[in-house]
């Protein structure tokens, strides 16, 4: 009989210290093999295997392509790199980012869903926005657990939150019980649950890039465009949860696109004030001209174009929200946004693991 005996954990902003816990807490006879996403940035250093190994008893690693899946080790997802599974084996892959991030936490949980269904144990820890909440949906629908720490328990409460209201019969878990309730969720019994369905079979081949999905986009059209390529987006509905996805591969959650085109709105806003303001600017030179050769209606009619841009220029500019203190930018949110405090001794850590005389630290990505 089946048992559970794989374990995915994702996380982003604020996720380090209870994925070092979590980590730290499974023993060396581990009877599972556990594959980790975390939000990097392309050009993160590559410092987290070594930093879980100060914790772990457990092999950590970044993943390898087309190595198996075994257990009693953790694989890493590299930076820039979606990290799934295929018939036993991992893959890694450059495909299009989903919820505006590679690796992506959905790209992950869909694939063990598929693969492994009810044999699967789906984590989520601390982050931003909601990557992960759909493909843990995933999950438990193939009969899988899932569990997150407690919202009230992390530095960034949404990934978790948004995994719990997505998938049905999620745990919510305080950081320092995490491992013993994984621990007690592996090897039970299982039942499994049948065939994947078509659409989670598209989906996951189609962020395989060694195995192209078929032709066509599951769901529905939807009346938005992707915000990467521009190109018409299907709405795709998963065991009540929703994202959204274009046929060259880009992925959003409903909160993820939101993001983006805000963003976008935010640029186009910009944009139009720059071109006002040159548009004043111009018409400011040709009525100069204008004065010069004494031509005044032109000049007249110049001076109010030149009046009209700068006032609609200021109008545009009221439109667009200022900054809101204290939120980590985009950049920030993809390599994983910790405090500036933990990471200002990256240096520091950088050096080869030592004997550990404080608490948990934070990784210097």
């Amino acid at each position: 009989m089946a048992v559970r005996d794989v374990v995915g954990i994702a996380c982003s902003a604020g996720g380090l210290a209870p994925l070092r816990s979590l980590v730290g807490g499974l023993p060396e006879d581990l009877p599972a093999s556990v594959l980790v996403v975390r939000h990097l940035a392309r050009d993160s250093k590559l410092l987290l295997p070594v930093i879980l190994t100060r914790d772990a008893v457990l092999p950590v690693d970044f993943a390898a392509h087309g190595e198996p899946v075994r257990a009693g080790q953790v694989r890493i997802a590299p930076p820039d790199r979606h990290l799934t599974v295929h018939d036993g084996s991992i893959r890694l892959s450059g495909t299009p980012k989903i919820n505006r991030v590679r690796p992506s936490a959905d790209a992950l949980f869909r694939s063990l869903a598929r693969w492994y269904g009810p044999r699967v144990v789906a984590v989520v820890l601390s982050g931003m926005l909601d990557d992960g909440a759909a493909g843990a949906a995933a999950v438990a629908a193939r009969g899988g657990a899932v569990v997150v720490q407690d919202p009230a328990d992390a530095d960034f409460a949404s990934m978790p939150r948004e995994a719990f209201a997505a998938a049905r019969g999620a745990r919510v878990v305080p950081t320092a019980e995490l491992a013993v309730t994984v621990l007690d969720l592996l090897g039970r019994p299982v039942t499994e649950t049948g065939e994947p369905s078509r659409d989670l079979v598209w989906e996951t081949d189609l962020t395989d890039a060694a195995n192209p999905g078929p032709s066509g986009v599951p769901g529905r059209a939807a009346a938005v465009s992707c915000p990467s390529c521009h190109g018409a987006m299907n709405r795709i509905e998963t065991s009540g949860d929703v994202h959204y996805r274009c046929h060259v591969g880009h992925v959003y959650s409903p909160s993820s696109l939101v993001a983006d085109q805000e963003q976008a709105g935010e640029s186009a806003l910009w944009q139009a004030v720059a071109l006002l303001e040159e548009q004043a600017v111009v018409h400011h030179e040709m009525a100069l001209r204008a004065a010069r050769a004494e031509r005044r209606a032109e000049e007249r009619a110049h001076v109010q174009a030149a009046l009209d841009a700068r006032r609609a220029a200021a109008a545009v500019k009221a439109l667009i929200p200022g900054p809101i203190s204290g939120l980590p930018s985009e950049a920030a949110f993809e390599a994983g946004f910790e405090p500036t405090s933990e990471a200002s001794s990256e240096t520091a850590r950088a050096d080869p693991p030592g004997p550990r005389t404080d608490g948990a630290q934070a990784e210097p990505e």
